[in-house]
């Protein structure tokens, strides 16, 4: 006969068994993946990457927000100045307060047009080593039906 017990031959005390129990749970809820939350050095050859939220804009585009939010803020300031001076007189005539208030705006929407076409169109300059041909060609694409069917005129 074999001296060794099995499973089914030990007696645990209900102390022993409810710490057996305690230690089997521990295990199976201990986690089993391990985060760093150190921060990454602040420099090295890793390209930026792209982070939730606002994506990532162009100096331009970040320039053109700066300018329609100025630009909003302006309009509202304008609006809620007329509307208080309106308010405030009981007499003020809207089409007038209109008029007055939207002449400052509309000057600075058609300098900003003037300006914006005054700009001279870029210089734009390539430089090739050996033979070059450029193809400028102007293909116009229109795609038609239920199945589609793309035909490229030149």
């Amino acid at each position: 006969m074999h001296s060794e017990t099995t499973p089914s031959d030990v007696v645990m005390t209900d102390e022993q068994a409810s710490a057996e129990a305690a230690r089997i749970i521990a295990d199976a809820y201990r986690p089993t993946a391990y985060r760093d939350d150190t921060p990454p050095p602040a420099y090295g050859s890793t390209p930026p990457v792209a982070q939730p939220g606002r994506p990532p804009m162009s100096q331009g585009a970040t320039d053109a927000s700066a300018l329609m939010l100025a630009g909003g803020l302006t309009t509202a300031m304008v609006g809620g100045t007329a509307a208080v001076l309106m308010y405030v007189s009981q007499f003020a005539d809207p089409l007038v307060c209109g008029l007055v208030f939207s002449a400052p705006t509309a000057l600075v929407l058609a300098l900003a047009r003037l300006v914006a076409r005054a700009k001279p169109a870029p210089d734009v300059h390539h430089h090739y080593e050996g033979p070059v041909y450029q193809d400028r060609r102007n293909i116009h694409t229109r795609t038609t039906g239920v199945w589609a069917k793309t035909n490229n005129n030149q």
